[in-house]
């Protein structure tokens, strides 16, 4: 898929407003903000920590799971006025229907969610990541003041 970057989350750091999350692709970061709980959320999937009870994210896949539903990957597709937009690719296949792939609008941060839970990789258009700054610096130079990422500061 050469119009498609595959990126990993690379760091969480939580701020005043809620969680900055860097993705990246190995050369180029990027950062967008997000929910504080999604963005705890995603750190103690990431951490292999369980939950008693399953949240939100967890229910969702137990859901699909159920349907014979599955994330097939997540692809942030544009950004405007500095809000990412994604889109949530699922396939479904069961015994009374044949092999369906369907396209969801959706949060990065909820498609990040599911993607870290169920291995699902996760993607920005080549067109979009061409023109988003790299945050690399910014994120090695936080690395330096010692702040706190969590379970990804040493990604």
């Amino acid at each position: 898929m050469p119009d498609l970057v595959r990126v990993e989350p690379i760091a969480l750091l939580p701020t005043q407003a809620g969680c900055a999350v860097f993705l990246g692709d190995g050369k180029k970061a990027i950062v967008f903000y997000i929910d504080p709980a999604v963005g705890a959320s995603i750190n103690s999937s990431l951490a292999g920590q369980q939950p008693p009870r399953p949240l939100t994210h967890d229910l969702f896949l137990q859901a699909m799971d159920t349907f014979g539903a599955k994330v097939s990957r997540a692809l942030i597709v544009r950004m405007e006025n500095d809000i990412y937009y994604a889109r949530l690719i699922l396939e479904a296949q069961n015994e009374i229907m044949e092999r369906k792939i369907v396209e969801l609008d959706a949060r990065p941060s909820d498609c990040l969610a599911l993607a870290v839970r169920c291995g699902a990789p996760m993607y920005v258009l080549r067109s979009l990541w061409e023109t988003l700054q790299d945050m690399s610096g910014v994120l090695d130079e936080m690395r330096e003041k010692g702040m706190d990422f969590g379970d990804l500061g040493q990604a």
